[in-house]
Order: C-alpha cells, then structure tokens, then sequence
C-alpha cells in the first residue's frame, strides 16, 4: 500500500489539471480514484473491525495510526521536499472520508494532525522551526500534534482569547486554560494561540509552538464524550510555561490569522469526517434492509423505506459534489472560504441525519451496541460543533454571499 500511495503522489502531480477545472466534478481523476480504494481498503480490513471496541474502551488507535503514517497519511499536503507526501487537498478529502467511514475517531486523529498542527506549522514556521515541530516523527504517524484555540470562556468568539504570553527576556510564559483539545494526552507538540496585547483585541493575538510535555503544561482529566471517543480530549493548563522566544509561530499580532486560515482549511477536513460517517451510515442501511424481512419480503422493498434510502444518498452525494469543489477550489489558489464552510455544514448535517435515518432503518437493532448505528449517531454529532458550529458556518456563508452580491451590484 505504501508504495501505491508514493505512486498516487508522482501521478497526482500530472493531474493538477482537474482542481483548474473545478466545474468538472463528477468523477475523480486516476490517480485520487487509486488512492480512494486504498484507504477503503484499509478502512476496511484495518479499522471497521476494531471501530467498536476502541469506541468502547476510549482506546487511542495508535498501532493504526503508525501504519496510517507508513501510508503517507498522517502529512498528506505537506510537500515531499519537506518529507511528506505530497498530495493535494482534495487528495486529502477523498482519503480522509475513507479512513472516518472505517472509523471516525481515527479519521479526527488524522484530521487534527494533518489541518490544525501540520497545516499552520507547515504555512507559518520557519525551517529552524520545522526541524523540531515537522520533524519525520510528526510526518509518519510515529508523533501527533494538537491545535489550541478553544477556551472554556470563548467558545465561537475565538478572538476573546484569555490565555495570555508576556515576553520575559528569552523565554515567552504562558499563562491560561485551553479547553477541549483533541489528541491532547497522545500529543508532542501543540500550536497555543495566547493574547500578547490585550489593547489590540484579536489583533493581538499570537500563536507559539510549545512541545509536550513541557514544564508548566499540564493536562486536565480525559473528558467523557458523547462520540468520538478513541480520541483523548483534554484541558491544557498553562502556569508560567516558558517557551523560547523563537518558538513565537509567525510575527506578533499574527495568531488569529493564523487560526482562522487552519481553521477554514480544517473544514475541509471536518466535511469529510462527516461524508465517512454519513456513508458508513448509508451502507449499513442498505445492506440491513435487503437482508431483514419483514411481512414475507426484504423491507428494502417497503416504499417508506426505500424513501429514507434514497433521502440518505441525495444529501451524502451532494455533500461529497461541496466538498470536493472546496478542495478543488483551495488547490486551485481561489478564495475557499465560502466554499469550505458550505461543505463542512452539509457534510455535517448528512452525518447527523443519515445517522439517524439508519437507526430508523433498523429499528430496535440500531439502538443497541450490537450494530454500529449508534456509534455512527454519536459520532455525527460533533461534527457540527468542532471547527466552528452549524450556526457559524451559516454566518460565513451569509457574509460572504452578501458581499458578492454588494460587489456585483457596485458595478
């Protein structure tokens, strides 16, 4: 497999011609349609078996995640002159919808490694920076990192930051409390976003690169989740952490830039988390209801079933159309912004609704642990909360179709 992918690299870079023409979506290039059943492949020899147990023992999938990095998975964007695998983002969405519709907590480990950590450390640092923070550890699944943005006060409002960093000397200190930080307890490196100016607002905001575990750093207990639960998901508390002066990430001032570029890029991410679920979620369904009779015939033939079915596959392909013009779009150099968050709000609500359209589908067998309906409902949910909520998304897109509207009437 590891071989197919470094083969899917060197041809992708022959096909850039089909992110240029980002109408033409209805089908995958050779190359990305290789790298798809790959990672089906994998997703389903290596992941589906065990999906229900590390969900039930909050197990961290970690041989898995090494063996994702023995595939190139873990630093799929990251070029290959830096040591990662040098494909594209809708590269990155095709593979990372397979890997969450194996299992979705595994597919957030590789979200989070790939967007959050790699994503702004790759943008943003500098080449003495990469060599401790995007070292072939962080690159082959052997290490992960973790993005520190949220706070238990700011939620959505990700400017009011209260973690706070004074310069003292040579050493930056950090002082505050990051809530909710995904893969948290496996991590060794962070990206920490601190108010270095308070009278700028989110103008003075930076971010810092702080290695793990490091004095002054500690970790609040593991949270208990809905879903989602192989991954760890902490508290970061921060008591005078000092950090080199030469870990600051960028220029002073530079962090909620810098946030919210990884975070429109993440969405991405995100959306194809919620397309493996929701797709997972319509397999399972499918196949249920032509197995499971009811009445002397395959409830797959019961028109108020096959209603459900078909609702479940409009909104998995029409979510998958959004999320691949998204990629497309980003790799082709366009403005995305718009683009991502319409992709992250429809994949993220297909994953809650086919989620739960599974579960009518099965009926009393969807509600009990035996089946993986209910996993796959837990699952979906975070989906339209991390990454910014459904209802942040809607604000996105609203101010962005507004002011294209503004710009066309100004003419």
């Amino acid at each position: 497999m590891a071989a197919l992918i470094r083969t899917v690299s060197r041809l992708s870079r022959t096909n850039r011609g089909w992110t240029r023409g980002v109408a033409s979506l209805a089908d995958l290039p050779e190359t990305h349609d290789m790298l798809r059943k790959t990672c089906r492949d994998f997703a389903d020899n290596e992941l589906k078996p065990i999906a229900g147990d590390l969900d039930k023992e909050h197990r961290f999938p970690t041989e898995q995640v090494k063996m994702m990095g023995d595939l190139g998975l873990m630093a799929i964007d990251v070029p290959d002159s830096q040591g990662g695998t040098g494909l594209d983002y809708l590269a990155y969405a095709v593979a990372l919808e397979e890997i969450s519709r194996g299992c979705a907590s595994t597919g957030c480990i590789m979200s989070v490694n790939n967007s959050l950590y790699l994503g702004p450390v790759k943008n943003w640092s500098t080449e003495q920076q990469q060599e401790t923070f995007m070292h072939e550890d962080f690159l082959n699944g052997s290490k992960v990192g973790c993005f520190a943005l949220s706070e238990p006060g700011n939620g959505s409002d990700a400017g009011a930051a209260s973690t706070v960093a004074r310069l003292e000397g040579d050493h930056w200190v950090l002082n505050g409390t990051k809530a909710w930080i995904t893969n948290s307890y496996e991590a060794s490196a962070t990206v920490v976003f601190a108010t270095t100016d308070k009278g700028l607002k989110h103008k003075g905001i930076s971010a810092f690169l702080v290695p793990m575990p490091t004095e002054g750093l500690t970790l609040g207990k593991k949270e208990d989740k809905l879903g989602i639960r192989a991954t760890s998901t902490a508290y970061l508390i921060f008591e005078d952490c000092k950090i080199p002066k030469e870990n600051l990430l960028g220029q002073p001032g530079m962090g909620f830039k810098i946030a919210m570029q990884t975070l429109d890029a993440g969405r991405i991410g995100i959306a194809s988390q919620g397309l493996g679920i929701a797709q997972a979620a319509l397999e399972l369904a499918v196949d249920y209801a032509m197995k499971r009779e009811a009445f002397g015939s395959p409830i797959a033939k019961m028109q108020s079933v096959q209603n459900k079915l078909a609702d479940m596959h409009i909104s998995v392909e029409s979510a998958r159309l959004l999320t691949w013009k998204a990629a497309a779009y980003k790799d082709a150099g366009k403005n995305y912004i718009k683009e991502a968050a319409m992709a992250k709000l429809a994949a993220s609500e297909a994953a809650t609704f086919c989620a739960h359209q599974c579960i009518q589908v099965l009926g009393g067998m969807g509600y009990v642990t035996d089946m993986p309906a209910e996993r796959y409902y837990r699952d979906a949910r975070i989906t339209e909360i991390y990454e910014g909520t459904s209802e942040v998304q809607r604000l996105v897109i609203a101010g962005r179709l507004l002011k294209e509207y503004a710009d066309i009437t100004s003419w």
